[in-house]
């Protein structure tokens, strides 16, 4: 489906940190099945545990009748925003992984880009374990679009860097730009920025900068002396080797990374418009990161099921809106952002060939839909403002 890139798939000279299967030993005890299971055995047990203290809240919960009525006199113009920006928090993070390979000397179609980020997000956030599983999935992809080990170990690397940096900037922006939480946000941002003024000066004292360096230097010993963290050691000190970006190129990743998220938060917004609620927009990034703050705090939750959609909607109960259509708000939002997104994901991981042994005429049709999805979405991402940053690949960067 995805044959245009014609670099070898596993270069030989490299050891796959991941590989697919590992030799069984034979003299090791098999555990028992609960405890090859443990994970999904409690994820579930979470789930249902949830559903039957359902009940117990009843008085406490929002009208059901009352949020079927606000969702069945949504705006349809806002509605399609939700969709517009959830399309493009998805397409700007496809798009800066895919910048980042470039930047490597890997050109790799957008659509099969896309594929792999929805699949990624699937696996994320269904399968317990899902982050690890992501991880290795999407390594796994950029090895067979051509991506050396190093390189898809960069890229992944430095994706997570770029975006987690735009993430925690946007939410002290929010932060600061709240009244009730400006003082407390400008007083714990002034100690790293103390440090930051006393120690960049100090730094360039080479006595003191060989001193603070030298437990980074003895770990990175210690690793390398490892024969079995020395192979990830290695590939991380090439981190800096494999990627040069520009100037330019770090104007495109940041901005990339920084619309990944805004993308997100507007999907939010337009959700609370579109039924009504009006909450200006800082107040609806607060709900947002006090959302993902919920959920992370439950990992074992697929998505942050039932923690986030809880903390969204007493969010924006605090910041005026009534419970009813909160949680309509909060439904439209998440129908969109987590179960329509969801869906594509696993769609565009048969598409790409990892799906279970299924009857060839239902994965072709399985395939043919994901295409038809992903070339949506790919239509979404040009019509959106980050299509216009341009991707420019170094002079130097050698191309497959």
């Amino acid at each position: 489906m995805y044959e245009a890139v014609t670099a070898p798939v596993r270069p030989p000279a490299e050891a796959d940190p991941f590989p697919l299967r590992e030799e069984p030993d034979e003299q090791a005890p098999r555990r028992p099945w609960w405890r090859r299971k443990a994970g999904l055995i409690l994820q579930w047990a979470l789930v249902l545990g949830a559903l039957a203290a359902l009940p117990l809240y009843r008085d406490e919960l929002p009208d059901l009748g009352a949020i079927l009525t606000a969702v069945s006199h949504a705006d349809p113009g806002w509605l399609a925003v939700v969709v517009l920006a959830v399309a493009g928090s998805m397409g700007a993070f496809a798009r800066l992984q895919r910048r980042l390979l470039r930047i490597g000397g890997l050109r790799m179609p957008l659509r099969r880009a896309f594929a792999i980020t929805y699949a990624g997000n699937a696996l994320s956030t269904t399968l317990p374990a899902g982050p690890a599983v992501s991880v290795v999935y999407t390594f796994r992809q950029f090895r067979r679009a051509g991506a050396s080990a190093q390189l898809a170990t960069a890229v992944i690397l430095a994706g997570g860097v770029i975006t987690t940096s735009a993430y925690s900037l946007i939410g002290l922006l929010a932060l600061v730009a709240d009244p009730h939480a400006r003082g407390i946000a400008l007083s714990a941002l002034a100690v790293p920025l103390l440090l930051a003024v006393l120690l960049v000066p100090a730094l360039r004292w080479r006595p003191l900068r060989a001193l603070l360096t030298a437990p980074l230097r003895r770990g990175y010993r210690a690793a390398l002396a490892n024969p079995k963290i020395a192979p990830y050691a290695e590939r991380l000190a090439g981190v800096r080797e494999i990627l040069r970006p520009t100037l330019r190129d770090w104007a495109a990743l940041i901005a990339l990374a920084l619309l990944n998220w805004v993308f997100d938060i507007l999907a939010l917004l337009s959700a609370a418009h579109a039924v009504g609620i009006q909450v200006a927009p800082n107040g609806v990034a607060l709900t947002y990161f006090a959302a993902q703050a919920a959920g992370s705090l439950l990992p074992l939750l697929p998505g942050g099921l039932g923690a986030i959609e809880g903390s969204m909607a007493a969010s924006l109960v605090a910041f005026g809106a009534t419970l009813s259509p909160a949680a309509a708000a909060v439904g439209l939002y998440r129908l969109v952002s987590y179960w329509a997104v969801v869906a594509v994901g696993w769609i565009a991981w048969v598409a790409l060939h990892e799906g279970p042994r299924v009857p060839a005429r239902g994965k072709a049709w399985l395939a043919g839909t994901g295409r038809l999805i992903v070339d949506g979405m790919s239509t979404v991402a040009f019509l959106t403002p980050y299509a216009a940053v341009p991707a420019q690949t170094p002079a130097e960067a050698p191309r497959p």
